[in-house]
């Protein structure tokens, strides 16, 4: 079985990753980014719809800034959710609910549907707080 650097080094080779040195400010900044997020998302005075898109951003930021500690990026959104197992060691069903999460997304902003479902809001709530907490425990970008 291939290492996390082995498998981050085979999404380089097919083309669904790029390799670019992380920036502690850029983590810094999409860190900070999905705890304001995440922080809205839990405030309960909020729409449904809201609380879902900022919980759905705080988990996107906090893949992503994953994702740059590692030294790599993707044009594709959905696969700083794909590359969890190998940024963060995050488990294939919480992964793959984030993937799910990402086609409502989609669904919410092409379609114009809304997200009423809250217990689908609180189950991201909680991802996204474990996904912080593991991009916490990364530490400092290593320097190159």
């Amino acid at each position: 079985m291939p290492s996390n650097q082995e498998s981050l080094q085979n999404l380089l080779k097919i083309g669904q990753l790029k390799a670019e040195p992380p920036s502690q400010s850029e983590f810094n900044g999409l860190v900070k980014a999905a705890t304001n997020r995440l922080r809205d998302a839990e405030n309960p005075a909020n729409s449904a719809d809201s609380r879902f898109t900022l919980s759905y951003d705080a988990a996107h930021s906090l893949a992503l800034a994953a994702l740059r500690w590692h030294g790599y990026r993707t044009e594709n959104r959905y696969m700083v959710f794909q590359a969890l197992p190998h940024t963060l060691s995050f488990s294939t069903p919480r992964w793959r609910f984030l993937d799910d999460c990402h086609r409502r997304r989609n669904i919410v902003l092409y379609d114009g549907d809304l997200i009423e479902d809250e217990p689908l809001i609180e189950e991201l709530i909680v991802v996204t707080r474990e996904l912080l907490a593991a991009v916490g425990r990364l530490g400092p970008v290593p320097s190159s």
